[in-house]
């Protein structure tokens, strides 16, 4: 039988979760949603004008070296201060209180914005990425302190029974937000790329309105006001490894979130490559191949979070990783001869020798509908990972439980961006077709499709 004590808990959140407002009314809902958007699209715009330059001042300047892709780099810089800080802000969140983080972060990004518009005025004259390098790694610290707050607060403020739905359109919304802010640095850099720090002001006005916007959220008490600060806080946590230690399903969820963002920060740059390498299509056209899976993966989060219903249903984890796995193994397939279906009108970019020859069989048009199934997949095997990862801990450990979940998704992008570097080296040197990158990440995906099968679970007591 329930102790006194547990169903005094249990009739007290019954309570309060009766007295907050539908989720689609609740203004601390929305002003979440909207701070989120800007942010991830502020950090996807910024990412991917340094992904693609990466490839751009090696292929016209560099050819000779050999080197011809340091995107790997870029993700892995990008990736390091998310380590070094998600320890950190999970502490906080769960110490101070999480809608103040979030704030602090929004105020952050206003001057890493500033920051990073310097950058591009110094790129402009010198042609070196070395401070829009740092500015990134500024961006990749502050987004880390942001990530636990921003999922953290969402059981803390929430019907357990919304998260689904708000899972599903928060990464929904976060998603359509790396649409536009892939596709919008894909314009700007075919058309404004000497005048990109102009465009970093329109950031900083971003940021400011992000700024703003989190101030809608609701104040909610701090979930362990008298947590104590120990080395393992930068970690993680005793408390938290012992947690992990005695459930295993939400160990095992929490390595494959690991290997899942593992694969999922080689698919970016891979599809850079694609565009700009191997079909040839310049910038713009190659962001909107990066822009389509956002698509897809936005209508995959709104699928999963409807059919998910008020459980975490883990079904949708089978049939997400098995439709990637397919999608993977499609784009992989070369094709002998020229097969650029879309000419670059200015005709800017140089065919280097043994790389353009041979591209991929589906072409610029073919590619559209695959890499947009493929982030449908994606949303769909995401959302009832999310949700069970923030649902299963105790209150008083969500918010580390996120950052540990950041550390251990960011460990993953971080090897990820080794992995690809290695893996391109290899495709280069055996002069391979660049669509076979989407072959490795196939191989890597196989293991989850057919091994990971947990069964679905009910969430806790809350209204609909």
């Amino acid at each position: 039988m329930s102790s006194p004590e547990s169903m005094s808990e249990a009739v007290s959140e019954h309570l309060e979760c009766s007295t907050l407002p539908l989720l689609y009314r609740d203004r601390s809902f929305w002003g979440m949603t909207v701070t989120q958007f800007f942010g991830a699209f502020n950090d996807n715009l910024f990412k991917q004008l340094i992904l693609l330059l990466s490839i751009s001042v090696v292929v016209a300047a560099e050819v000779e070296t050999g080197d011809q892709d340091q995107q790997g780099r870029a993700m892995l810089l990008f990736s390091i201060p998310f380590l070094l800080t998600t320890g950190l802000a999970g502490y906080l969140s769960d110490r101070l209180g999480k809608r103040g983080i979030i704030v602090a972060c929004k105020v952050a990004e206003i001057v890493v914005m500033a920051a990073g518009g310097i950058a591009f005025a110094v790129f402009a004259k010198t042609g070196s990425l070395t401070l829009l390098y740092a500015v990134l790694f500024f961006m990749g610290a502050q987004s880390g302190f942001f990530g636990p707050a921003k999922y953290g607060i969402l059981p803390e403020m929430l019907r357990p029974k919304d998260l689904p739905r708000a899972n599903g359109f928060i990464m929904m919304t976060t998603f359509l937000a790396i649409i536009f802010g892939t596709v919008v640095a894909g314009i700007l850099l075919e058309y404004f790329r000497d005048q990109l720090w102009i465009a970093s002001s329109a950031c900083v006005s971003i940021a400011v309105i992000g700024t703003l916007s989190s101030l809608f959220v609701r104040r909610i008490r701090p979930a362990n006001p008298n947590l104590q600060f120990e080395l393992g806080s930068l970690g993680v946590p005793g408390d938290m490894r012992r947690l992990l230690c005695d459930d295993k399903p939400l160990l095992t969820a929490l390595f494959i979130s690991s290997v899942f963002w593992l694969l999922a920060g080689m698919v970016p740059s891979a599809v850079n490559v694609l565009g700009k390498i191997a079909l040839e299509i310049g910038d713009q056209w190659t962001s909107v191949l990066t822009g389509i899976i956002g698509v897809g993966i936005a209508l995959g989060c709104v699928i999963g979070g409807i059919v998910s219903g008020g459980k975490v249903d883990f079904r949708l984890v089978r049939v997400g990783s098995i439709g990637m796995l397919v999608c993977f193994l499609l784009l992989a397939i070369p094709a002998n001869g020229d097969v650029n279906l879309l000419h670059n009108e200015a005709g800017k970019l140089l065919r280097l020798p043994g790389l353009g020859d041979t591209a991929q069989w589906l072409g610029y048009w073919g590619s559209l509908p695959i890499l947009l199934l493929l982030g449908a997949f994606t949303g769909m095997f995401a959302v009832p990972l999310q949700v069970f990862m923030q649902s299963r801990p105790p209150n008083d450990k969500k918010g580390r439980m996120i950052a540990v979940m950041n550390q251990a998704n960011w460990i993953g992008i971080a090897i990820s961006g080794v992995l690809y570097e290695i893996l391109s080296k290899l495709i280069e040197s055996q002069a391979w077709p660049r669509c076979v990158m989407f072959l490795f990440i196939a191989v890597l995906m196989l293991p989850i499709a057919l091994f990971y099968h947990p069964r679905s679970e009910e969430l806790g007591p809350g209204d609909q």
